[in-house]
């Protein structure tokens, strides 16, 4: 076991198993990655939270990808926030926005800032069919929300555990997951006897310390095998040219009139705050590209 007592590398996922439990683990540890998602908007702080802890579920989830593709987690809902969403796939590549509409109280809940609402979790593999789920809010917060998810549709006993918050003024975002392995070779004894010492975690510890140092505190009297870490980050994917490749698919003459108006046209990335702007000479371009088949625009 590693003596460091800060993490070097604040956007890890770990996976772990207990070798003689049949019940699986997995450790994410965000900070860089959070802040890129938080920071593209003003967002309220209770906000904030929710997207952070959105974000570490949907990490949690790719994890448990056997293929490559990717998990959406979509919180939708009629109250202040209308929407929440993170996109990550299985190369821990991730992005999120949330939409919403006035004040919002920093001790507000996941049930007051969605009111009636659902989570739609969409996992879209690049070989074979889209798959769709549709949960009801029914849990004091969000981890209670998935682990309903996994009781009822997967038949896994699943526990999450999820922290957002601050260290030495950096915000970060974390959580932990126990899952009984599907052979059904794990005991509801054993399980339950993990998600004991799981519950035991400190909110320093989870933020500030490496992985193998948090699994030997919280799991000393077991054989805890620890799998390569795999790095988290942020990514956007927008591009100066797919935006141009947006511009020439709405209608020319509405793009004439934005130009006569306004001078340029611009769009806004949602998940990253990035605006792209394109002057007349640049919408010449634009279409002048398209009608002689430039592949530079895809």
């Amino acid at each position: 076991m590693s003596n460091n007592n800060v993490s070097t590398n604040g956007n890890v996922l770990n996976r772990y198993l207990f070798e003689d439990l049949s019940v699986r683990g997995e450790l994410v540890q965000l900070d860089k990655a959070y802040q890129e998602i938080i920071s593209s908007k003003e967002y309220p702080a209770a906000l904030q939270k929710l997207l952070g802890e959105l974000l570490v579920s949907t990490t949690l989830l790719t994890a448990t990808l056997k293929f490559e593709g990717s998990i959406t987690m979509q919180l939708q809902g009629d109250g202040p926030v209308s929407l929440a969403v993170i996109n990550g796939d299985n190369n821990q590549k991730v992005r999120g926005i949330a939409r919403w509409e006035g004040d919002i109280a920093d001790d507000a809940s996941l049930h007051d800032m969605m009111g009636k609402g659902y989570l739609v979790i969409t996992i879209d593999p690049k070989q074979g069919e889209r798959y769709q789920g549709v949960v009801g809010l029914d849990g004091a917060d969000l981890a209670e929300v998935i682990e309903g998810y996994f009781a009822n549709s997967e038949q896994l006993k699943t526990r999450i555990w999820i922290r957002t918050g601050e260290l030495e003024g950096t915000p970060k975002a974390a959580g932990m997951l126990l899952q009984i392995m599907p052979d059904g070779t794990g005991s509801p004894e054993d399980f339950e006897h993990l998600e004991q010492l799981t519950d035991t975690i400190k909110e320093d510890e989870l933020f500030g310390l490496e992985a193998n140092e948090l699994l030997y505190r919280l799991y000393n009297q077991e054989t805890v095998k620890l799998f390569e870490p795999q790095p988290v980050e942020f990514f956007c994917g927008c591009s100066r040219e797919r935006s141009g490749a947006a511009i020439i698919t709405i209608a020319r003459e509405e793009i004439e009139d934005i130009l006569a108006t306004e001078g340029s046209v611009g769009l806004h990335c949602d998940y990253c705050g990035t605006t792209y702007s394109f002057d007349s000479a640049d919408v010449q371009e634009l279409y002048a590209d398209a009608s002689s088949g430039n592949d530079t625009i895809h």
